[in-house]
């Protein structure tokens, strides 16, 4: 049995390619505004567009960033999949090789724009009440995401039996952020590599000395 993939018509690239060019131009805009003082026509305006083409895709310019945060947590949601699943390793050898592709894979994701990563992690939450609480569901579905990993990792005993998953999850997570933060003063490859071998240090070897 094989599945077949609908192909995408021309129509429905050029309208995903404009709701993509919006979501940019709106970053860009309140990148150099800010994103109270950017207003609909400074985005229409901007990209070249009518303000009906812009609600066709938009509700509003909150509208852009519940958008941008849904899109990201679906990424990495399919990120976590397959190999790089919970399950898919029996191991702690398995588990660091498993963990440094999927920090590889984050990297992609949360570097790949900046400007999306700073407004998340540092603008989106003085929004409004609703929006900060969409930022902390964000990073709540996260420390999920990471605890089942840990919680399969003592379930196959590859970890330790008393391990407070949860807590674990929120320090593990709290690095990547930080991690995130650092690649926003300097994206260059090396730091980023850096960062994320001092991680998995921590994360496998802590930094007390051995006796």
């Amino acid at each position: 049995m094989t599945t077949e993939t609908t192909p995408v018509s021309r129509a429905e690239r050029k309208k995903q390619e404009l709701r993509r060019e919006i979501i940019e131009t709106a970053f860009d805009c309140f990148a150099e505004r800010g994103y109270h003082a950017t207003g609909i026509a400074d985005i229409a305006t901007r990209l070249g567009i009518g303000h009906g083409t812009f609600y066709r895709y938009f509700q509003n310019k909150r509208d852009i960033v519940d958008h941008v945060i849904t899109d990201l947590v679906e990424t990495v949601i399919a990120a976590l999949a397959a190999e790089n699943a919970p399950e898919a390793v029996s191991s702690l050898a398995e588990y660091r090789v498993q963990s440094a592709r999927i920090g590889d894979v984050l990297g992609v994701i949360l570097g790949g724009d900046p400007r999306v990563a700073r407004f998340l992690l540092l603008e989106a939450a003085g929004i409004d009440a609703e929006m900060r609480e969409r930022v902390l569901d964000f990073y709540e579905t996260a420390a999920q995401l990471t605890a089942g990993y840990l919680h399969h990792g003592v379930n196959l005993g590859y970890l330790h039996a008393d391990l407070d998953v949860d807590s674990t999850a929120r320090a593990i997570n709290g690095m990547i952020i930080a991690a995130v933060l650092t690649s926003l003063r300097d994206p260059g490859p090396d730091a980023q590599a850096r960062m994320s071998s001092a991680i998995r240090r921590v994360m496998y070897d802590g930094i007390a000395v051995r006796a």
